[in-house]
């Protein structure tokens, strides 16, 4: 028998010298006696003590078994289609079909824990629960690797899997308070060939140390005018939702964070891979000194992007790893123009 079923069904222990009798009582009506040495009992303890008090994992945990649960729902709901096809041939393929996308749903799930568990090594075991006290922000975002200045623009452009990609960056002048704190308002919106494919309302905010705070946005994807998804759309303090880390006052190679915090939502964790990177743009820009990021998400697990931060500028690159994606700072401009 493993340590798990000790750990699940402990439930009477008795010391007796070099060894320990346990009743444990699974769920079925059989109850069996084990006699366990003290060294295993220390094990079994341990491990139960850990699945307590880390809330990292039992997050990780309650996720998973959620995630298991939705594709087990969405395989019942395909198949209760299935009923429907006449066709005893197709019904079959239909069943299939359900079949093989219930497999792949699981192994995302099992995947997308993957990412979170091994997060959780790093993160430590603590709740996630940023301390936000509205005295302690101030009025613009002026940090020298994400500078906000209301009235620009920063326009991005590239190739990527979708085609040709236009990201307008617009920093406006507008506001809006969340959890008690002013957020500077960007409006961001992507085309792909010349056609709108993403439109995104972003909620940013510098604290007096001069970490900047993502505090939620309101996201749409298009397709031909019309809206597909809100998925990814969130506001700190809504629904449990909770404001990450865009960019660190004191950024440090080796620094993991979260950047946003709406469980199986938006989870984007960063982390802070050089602070002396050279950039050279197709246009023959180059900066030096930038901070490099490798950011990642269980949402996405196989997904890692690296984005460049130059001092003064902001964001001058981003890509993935698997090179399908490039995005460069091309021009930055007043929202007027």
């Amino acid at each position: 028998m493993g340590l798990q079923f000790y750990v699940e069904y402990l439930k009477t222990i008795t010391v007796m010298g070099p060894t320990v009798s346990v009743i444990a009582a699974p769920k079925t009506s059989i109850r069996s006696k084990l006699v366990l040495p003290v060294g295993l009992l220390s094990l079994v303890i341990g491990a139960a003590a850990q699945a307590q008090t880390n809330s990292c994992l039992a997050t990780a945990d309650d996720l998973l078994t959620g995630c298991r649960r939705a594709a087990q729902s969405n395989y019942e709901v395909a198949l209760a289609n299935c009923e429907n096809v006449p066709n005893p041939d197709a019904q079959q393929r239909c069943r299939d079909r359900a079949a093989a996308n219930l497999k792949r749903a699981q192994d995302t799930c099992s995947d997308e824990y993957d990412v979170r568990a091994a997060a959780c090594q790093r993160f430590g075991p603590a709740p996630y629960n940023p301390r936000i006290d509205a005295s302690t922000f101030v009025s613009r975002v002026t940090n020298p690797y994400f500078p906000l200045p209301p009235g620009t623009t920063f326009v991005y452009e590239g190739q990527t899997e979708n085609g040709f990609e236009r990201d307008e960056f617009a920093v406006t002048h507008q506001t809006r308070t969340i959890m008690g704190v002013t957020c500077v308002q960007v409006h961001d919106t992507v085309y792909d060939d010349g056609e709108l494919s993403e439109d995104t309302l972003d909620w940013y905010a510098q604290d007096k140390e001069g970490n900047v705070w993502y505090f939620g946005e309101n996201t749409a994807e298009l397709e031909d005018g019309l809206i597909t998804t809100i998925e990814g759309s969130f506001m700190a303090g809504v629904d449990r939702a909770k404001p990450g880390i865009i960019m660190r006052a004191h950024p440090f190679v080796g620094d993991f964070y979260r950047q946003e915090f709406s469980l199986a939502n938006a989870e984007d964790y960063a982390e802070t891979v050089s602070l002396d990177a050279t950039v050279k743009l197709t246009n023959g820009q180059t900066y030096q000194h930038c901070l490099k990021s490798k950011e990642t998400t269980p949402l996405e697990p196989d997904v890692r992007e690296f984005k460049f931060y130059a001092p003064g500028v902001g964001e001058v690159l981003e890509f993935d790893q698997g090179g399908s994606n490039r995005l460069e700072l091309v021009r930055i401009k007043s929202n007027s123009e």
